[in-house]
């Protein structure tokens, strides 16, 4: 399942597919990086990743650096990851270097099959939970969310309170967020991977800044 978001962040992590099987599909994550400066203004970079799972649940994901709106073509990529789920095993590529470093993972502990919710924000508590219900986009049915989570004054790093708000929709079927919105008055990001099921690749955006919303189709 998606790794939990872990809140406040500097680095762009982007798109995380998970090596889930007979859900094969590949898709173009299309990331804004909104970072607000201290004038008010916005440092607005974008990036390109390209995702894909095939159907024994063997994924490759990438990373690729930001880049100014006005850049063509694109980005350069700075790293990329394969997983095997039947060996365990898992490659990082460096396309600088031209080396590959794998290593076998260690099986997990069985755990009960769940829909993946956000992880707790640093210093945070959850405060209230909504269950928005279903909505289908396209074919796909979706199940959505919604969490507030209040940090404290003392650990806000602003002097007082700061309420986080994220709303997101989930993919049973491809284990995969589809959309999802986040807000954080301090900063904020939204991840969203691609729906499909097929080879053929979808597009999916994922903004990062205050109050950013995303949305794949």
């Amino acid at each position: 399942m998606p790794p939990d978001y872990r809140g406040v962040s500097v680095r762009i992590p982007g798109v995380f597919v998970t090596p889930v099987p007979n859900a094969p599909f590949s898709a173009t994550v299309e990331i804004v990086s909104k970072e607000k400066l201290e004038d008010g203004s916005l440092n607005i970079r974008t990036t390109t990743n390209h995702i894909a799972r095939d159907a024994a649940g063997r994924i490759y994901n990438e990373r690729r650096q930001l880049v100014s709106t006005a850049f063509k073509g694109e980005p350069i990529l700075l790293s990329a990851h394969i997983y095997d789920p039947a060996i365990r095993l898992s490659t990082f590529l460096d396309p600088f270097s031209h080396l590959a470093r794998q290593s076998v993972l260690p099986r997990p502990e069985p755990t009960t099959a769940r829909i993946p919710i956000l992880g707790p924000h640093a210093g945070a508590t959850l405060t209230a939970e909504q269950d928005l219900g279903e909505q289908t986009v396209g074919t796909t049915l979706l199940r959505g969310t919604k969490k507030v989570w209040t940090v404290p004054a003392a650990a806000s790093g602003t002097g007082k309170p700061v309420e986080i708000v994220d709303q997101y929709w989930y993919s049973p079927d491809l284990s995969l967020y589809l959309i999802m919105q986040h807000n954080d008055p301090r900063t904020g990001g939204a991840d969203c991977c691609g729906e499909g099921r097929d080879p053929v690749g979808s597009r999916c955006v994922a903004v990062y800044g205050p109050g950013a919303v995303s949305r794949c189709g």
